[in-house]
């Protein structure tokens, strides 16, 4: 992969942890140019990568805000000039109860990271591929874009919705060398899944009980996804819905 992302200009978004961090860390190795975005700080991130001499900044961004997003895109052509690939993955659940229960508040919430999140990064970084003559999307769904989840109504729905605008944009942009993908991870050891999992214990024994792999995913396998739909390698891939989750959805 090495040959494939020298000097490339990257962007995660929701970088601080989890799967976002470790794409980051993935990217980086192989000489990448990574923008690791979230609403948190990053300072102790970006500092252990570049005291590695990979090439890293951040930029605080709640991607849910369509302002701060371009405010964040023009931050990075001000500084690279050009983004190669970027990796829309900035993500929250809502507390795991009946979807009637789910509060008008919560609700909203999650569709405003969760989909407008996608939808604001996608819109800019889509504009500044065209002026550059194309770049490469993806978008973090979950296996849970194409099942339920009992008591995640509101993100189940968002990781269903995010598929089809995935679909949908990489066929509006397909002829001007813009593919657009989505990775839909499975039941992965992230901070959101492990706090998932202290709130209900059972959840993990029920999560393995119907992995055919047998364990849960590393975030690291999620990143690997993601580096090859970003890569050349790749290159006949449009608007797919690639599923890495230890054979949950195939069982």
């Amino acid at each position: 992969m090495k040959e494939c992302f020298k000097d490339k200009v990257v962007l995660i978004t929701g970088a601080k942890q989890g799967i976002g961090l470790a794409t980051a860390q993935e990217f980086a190795k192989v000489g990448a140019k990574v923008v690791l975005c979230d609403i948190v700080d990053m300072s102790e991130e970006v500092k252990e990568l570049n005291d590695k001499h990979y090439q890293a900044m951040q930029i605080l961004c709640d991607v849910s805000d369509e302002k701060q997003v371009a405010k964040m895109i023009a931050e990075i052509i001000s500084v690279h000039k050009r983004l190669d690939c970027g990796f829309n993955n900035a993500g929250i659940q809502t507390p795991q109860k009946p979807m009637a229960q789910i509060t008008q508040a919560e609700f909203d919430k999650t569709i405003a990271v969760d989909l407008k999140g996608v939808w604001n990064c996608m819109q800019y970084e889509i504009e500044q591929m065209l002026t550059q003559g194309g770049g490469c999307i993806v978008n973090t769904s979950s296996q849970g874009g194409i099942t339920g989840f009992v008591g995640q109504a509101a993100y189940i729905a968002c990781k269903h919705a995010v598929i089809g605008l995935t679909r949908t944009a990489a066929l509006d942009y397909v002829a001007k060398n813009i593919r657009i993908n989505a990775v839909l991870p499975g039941a992965i050891l992230t901070p959101m899944a492990k706090d998932l999992i202290k709130r209900n214990p059972e959840i993990e024994k029920e999560l393995l009980r119907d992995i055919p792999k047998g364990r849960l995913g590393e975030p690291k396998e999620i990143a690997d996804a993601v580096m090859w739909l970003c890569s050349p390698y790749a290159s006949f891939v449009e608007g797919a819905a690639i599923c890495v989750d230890g054979g949950f959805t195939a069982h």
